[in-house]
């Protein structure tokens, strides 16, 4: 088809907010409606326009400067249909929403309604996926940041034929047990790509998903073929852009250059308190402007198609940066009465409103029906995405045969099959060898899975040098040597480990790491948090884990985050002790893909002790030093990381008056819980009610680990700034205050 008129996009427009006048600069009068391109067999959706529900003339924006993109002829290279057949497609969209919305009482329409035509413009003319396999690698990545309009997701992914989302799987719509929960979990519906809600964590993931992606690109890709090739698309909406973490994630975007990440705006100006000139009056085109994106404006995200079709060809055009296209939209589109309103944002539109809104739509169908002619046009993606997947795997067979050591470690990514005998790289310590401080026995960790460990990538939050988390073998990931395995956050920490989230989720043979103080975790809550939910892998790097750190004091030193992570579901909080139990921590982390770990590091050097080892540190507890028999130990100590040695010390020294002691070190109470009852038994066994735990940090959940007779030494207060051996003293975490309170339990 050719086309018979040029169409505009508008790029790198200052758009004031809410009908303000802004201050002219351009010499040109711009017209406020764009030219629609026309095509033989195709109406002009300029002309449809006027039939449906418009943006308020009060969100037309006049923009101050833009710039004029001759869109040509290739614009026909994204795929057309008939307008009448795509608007009935887009309804079926909205409509497959309202009704399981309506049918669940409970969810959030007005996303759906609004972001329909870019829904289907994605799914069924630009994205690459094979719907009958989720995970193939090469596909392109979707995300919806903004999580709670996930029906506009699970309908796209109904109407393009994935199986995780039949019909009944919309009719079960935020129902116990279904596959489309209240927002979009990638560990129940295939075809989800990560887990969203928390506003501005899914642009951040998308980020990390495009970071990966332009990574492998640069590390695999040859002149003769190229392996790696796939965008990632996102939706957020205002709430997402209001959130800093969305802000620190773009900015590395923009810095890294991330040509294939592809973000459409829902420049809706609807939140949940009303409208968002009452606290959200910035100008996002400006920021991502200073950002580093490109930008483009679709004034009219409600009818116009070929504007969002246009702008996705000019983003995809642009390969040296990614691309914002805000699209204006209307909240609830469709909806006579509450469209343009929050009260389309999070609430069933009630029966009356659904029957209005037909009418109003000219939708005479059924809940939950999906018009013949629009599941016959959908269906073709079953075979065009098997098609795709069949011509990458025969591409990968060819690089394979030419190129089989880049073939071997891409596979190892793509699987999450590591190399045979990798963990054999982790070094052991006996206690002869020289002691360190736990974070510089990391970076001996990270050093020594690097070669072994294709997938191994991360970085520091501006703290490299203190973090120790530097591969020194590889450079940095940057704009322009991607293909580098040091990845700078700066001082990012929420967005780190997003991005990182994103990585992980990529491929199942990622294994990213990201690092900085370990009382700045506080910073990255949100992120870790939804590592644990989400299934994703990362490790967490975090160093100075105590009053141990010193002099930088109580804003510094962690008190309550062992136990708040201890308390947080499916992830792993390790505190070692020394060189082996720091090795044993990497080992079950590395293996860990779905379950993210944490390794609290010291600053201060600590002695490889007796009976430490790579095995037992899997076992989460286990003993070091026994001098019992029959299992019968007068008293436990138990401790972790640097106070373990206080532990050991404190044993000696009690054996010396004739008591039996064992030490067991609780590297990792997760791990421990996962062991059997007989193995806990033979551990901490329950005839022996005489305990003492030792721990530079809250004594918040030690009394589950060594009962109501024994007694927990630790920190319930904030710390001081002094040197750290005074800060023990001052604080009671000492030799003489463990032995006291074993002679107190055992009396």
């Amino acid at each position: 088809m050719a086309a018979t008129s040029l169409s505009l996009t508008l790029s790198n427009a200052a758009v004031p907010r809410h009908g303000s006048t802004p201050t002219t600069t351009t010499q040109q009068s711009i017209p406020t409606t764009l030219s629609i391109p026309t095509f033989s067999g195709l109406k002009s959706t300029a002309s449809r326009a006027s039939t449906r529900t418009q943006i308020p003339s009060t969100r037309r924006h006049t923009p101050s400067t833009l710039r004029r993109v001759i869109v040509n002829a290739a614009v026909e290279t994204l795929e057309k249909t008939d307008t009448v057949l795509v608007e009935k497609s887009i309804n079926t969209i909205r409509f497959l929403a309202i009704d399981a919305v309506e049918k669940a009482n409970s969810g959030h329409p007005g996303l759906p309604m609004g972001c329909a035509p870019m829904g289907h413009i994605l799914y069924d003319e630009v994205m690459r996926y094979n719907p009958k396999n989720p995970y193939w690698f090469n596909r392109d990545r979707f995300v919806l940041s903004a999580g709670h309009g996930c029906m506009l997701q699970y309908a796209l992914l109904h109407l393009a034929g994935y199986d995780a989302v039949k019909e009944e799987d919309l009719k079960q719509f935020r129902q116990w047990g279904s596959k489309t929960p209240g927002h979009p979990e990638n560990f129940e519906t295939p075809g989800v790509e990560v887990t969203t809600g928390p506003l501005g964590q899914g642009i951040a993931n998308a980020v990390g998903l495009a970071l990966a992606e332009k990574h492998l690109a640069a590390r695999f890709n040859k002149p003769d073929a190229e392996v790696v090739d796939h965008y990632t698309y996102c939706i957020l909406g205002d709430g997402c852009q209001m959130e800093g973490i969305a802000n620190e994630a773009c900015s590395l975007a923009g810095h890294w250059g991330l040509g294939k990440l592809i973000a459409l705006y829902d420049d809706n100006h609807i939140s949940i308190d009303g409208d968002t000139e009452i606290a959200f009056t910035e100008n996002v085109d400006k920021r991502f402007e200073a950002l580093g994106w490109h930008i483009i404006w679709v004034k009219n995200g409600n009818t116009g198609y070929d504007e969002i079709r246009a702008a996705i060809k000019e983003a995809k055009a642009v390969t040296d940066k990614p691309t914002l296209i805000k699209v204006t939209t209307t909240i609830g589109f469709g909806s006579p009465n509450k469209a343009n309103s929050y009260s389309v944002h999070g609430a069933a539109l009630g029966a009356k409103e659904v029957d209005a809104t037909r009418q109003n739509l000219g939708w005479p169908y059924e809940p939950f029906h999906v018009p013949e002619e629009v599941k016959k046009h959908w269906s073709r993606h079953t075979a065009d995405g098997a098609a795709l997947e069949a011509d990458w795997n025969s591409k990968f067979a060819a690089y394979e045969s030419k190129y089989p050591e880049e073939a071997a470690d891409l596979k190892s990514i793509i699987t999450g099959v590591f190399p045979a005998g990798w963990e054999k790289a982790l070094p052991t310590y006996t206690p002869e060898t020289p002691g360190d401080a736990t974070r510089n026995l990391s970076q001996t960790m990270l050093n020594a899975l690097a070669p072994v460990i294709p997938g191994l990538i991360g970085g520091s939050a501006d703290l490299a040098s203190s973090n120790m988390t530097l591969l020194k073998m590889f450079g940095d990931f940057q704009k322009n040597t991607p293909e580098e395995r040091n990845v700078r956050f700066g001082v990012r920490e929420h967005g780190m480990g997003a991005i990182a989230n994103g990585i992980a989720l990529h491929s199942p043979g990622f294994v990213p790491y990201c690092a900085t103080f370990f009382v700045f975790t506080d910073y990255m809550r949100g992120a870790i948090r939804i590592s644990a939910l989400s299934e994703a892998g990362v490790i967490y790097v975090m160093t100075h884990d105590s009053i141990g750190l010193g002099e930088d004091g109580p804003t510094h030193q962690p008190i309550e985050h062992l136990a708040s992570f201890r308390a947080m579901p499916n992830i792993l909080m390790f505190r070692p002790a020394d060189g082996n139990e720091t090795a044993g921590a990497y080992k079950v982390a590395v293996e860990s893909r779905k379950r993210p770990s944490i390794l609290a590091l010291s600053r201060q050097k600590l002695p490889n002790l007796p009976g430490t080892s790579i095995e037992g540190t899997a076992k989460g507890g286990y003993t070091i030093t026994d001098n019992s028999t029959g299992n019968k130990p007068d008293v436990i100590l138990i401790g972790t990381g640097s106070e373990l040695e206080i532990a050991v010390k404190a044993a000696d020294e009690l054996r010396k008056e004739g008591k039996t002691v064992r030490v067991v070190s609780f590297v990792s109470w997760e791990l421990f819980d996962d062991q059997s009852d007989e193995y806990k038994e033979s551990v901490l066994p329950s005839g022996v009610t005489a305990r003492v735990s030792i721990e530079a940090g809250s004594t918040f959940g030690w009394a589950k680990i060594v009962g109501s007779a024994g007694k927990a030494i630790g920190i319930d207060k904030w710390g001081s700034s002094a040197p750290a051996g005074k800060i023990y003293k001052e604080y009671g975490l000492t030799v003489e205050a463990v032995i006291a309170a074993a002679k107190q339990v055992s009396s």
